[in-house]
């Protein structure tokens, strides 16, 4: 009864922190909008400015919903990896998804050149680098996939995964090699990720493409209890284990991929969220962890957009580098953790 008072406690408080920050992320900007002029845009009023309203409704609205779901589809991609393959250190790029987006982008990038002008300029336009993204994204889930029916060991399909990665990056790094300084610097830039240049109508693409992971997670939770306890004691309770598997890394396959596409690749959250749910909430229960996991990782995806936007000035950082910067202090806090417990 005490810990259910206590997670219903720090639920009610990080809804409210969402809320919070998500007035805050939308008022700050290289024009500042008070966050009153905000609330009443946002619940059908005007702000004091008409063109704070249009600033509101046409950027800053789509950037923090993208967080919130970047934030939550990638947050829950960790969890799923992290249980599924019992590794702490395990991310929603593990399977090679990430890589297989880049290597997509890539040959968009360095091969528009040799296309004809017409298809050239769409490829290379932000609808045409999204198609370029989620085919990559598609090509490398179809390998892992084809590759895990013949496999009954979980610990071969996560080093398959990683073998995927390491390849795709290998050919990315030779295309680079040869790429033109104007075709590495467009790369770059897409790699260290945007939340700000979605439009309405890939908003909304996305949201269907999170909506479907998230519940493919959801009809999950009871699997994932059992998976803590290892393979051969989630068989003994009747499931399924291949057939879970499958679904969990569908699942994650479409969250990472998709969000990949529009956003580009995100670093540390997937790792990083999962583990900072089970410190708050004191608990290894799914039931818990999905909600506690999806509401942090907006939480921290927001914070992280409103750092990168450097408040007062109008200099604006990369979004994979502050979550990089966000991360990587908790990732060696994991690795001495783990080092300590082994000795």
């Amino acid at each position: 009864m005490q810990n259910k008072n206590r997670n219903t406690l720090l639920f009610s408080f990080l809804t409210l922190s969402l809320v919070l920050l998500l007035l805050l992320n939308i008022s700050l900007g290289s024009v500042s909008i008070p966050m009153k002029d905000v609330f009443n845009s946002l619940t059908g009023g005007n702000a004091s400015k008409e063109t704070w309203d249009y600033i509101i409704v046409n950027y800053r609205l789509p950037k923090a919903i993208a967080a919130i779901l970047v934030g939550m589809g990638l947050a829950i991609s960790g969890l799923l990896m992290q249980t599924l393959f019992r590794n702490p250190l395990a991310g929603p790029d593990v399977l090679g998804l990430s890589s297989g987006a880049s290597l997509g982008v890539a040959t968009v990038i360095l091969g528009a050149a040799f296309l004809p002008p017409v298809f050239a300029s769409f490829l290379l336009s932000s609808y045409g680098i999204i198609l370029a993204s989620s085919l990559g994204s598609f090509l490398v889930l179809l390998a892992v996939l084809s590759v895990s029916q013949s496999l009954r060991n979980t610990m071969a399909i996560l080093i398959v995964g990683l073998m995927f990665g390491s390849l795709t990056n290998a050919i990315v790094g030779t295309l680079t090699y040869f790429s033109t300084a104007e075709q590495l610097q467009k790369f770059t830039f897409w790699s260290l990720g945007n939340l700000g240049n979605l439009s309405w109508s890939s908003i909304v693409i996305l949201s269907i493409c999170v909506a479907i992971g998230l519940l493919l997670s959801l009809v999950n939770i009871k699997p994932l209890n059992a998976l803590l306890l290892g393979e051969n004691y989630a068989r003994s309770l009747g499931m399924n284990y291949k057939k879970t598997r499958l679904v969990i890394i569908l699942a994650t396959s479409i969250l990472t991929g998709s969000i990949t596409a529009f956003a580009g690749p995100i670093a540390f959250i997937g790792l990083a969220v999962p583990h900072i749910a089970k410190l708050v909430f004191q608990t290894s229960n799914h039931t818990v962890l999905f909600w506690s996991t999806l509401l942090l990782g907006s939480i921290i995806m927001l914070i992280c957009d409103c750092i990168s936007q450097l408040p007062g000035s109008d200099i604006t950082l990369p979004i994979n580098a502050v979550t990089s910067l966000f991360g990587a202090p908790i990732v060696i806090w994991l690795l001495l953790r783990k080092r300590k417990m082994m000795n």
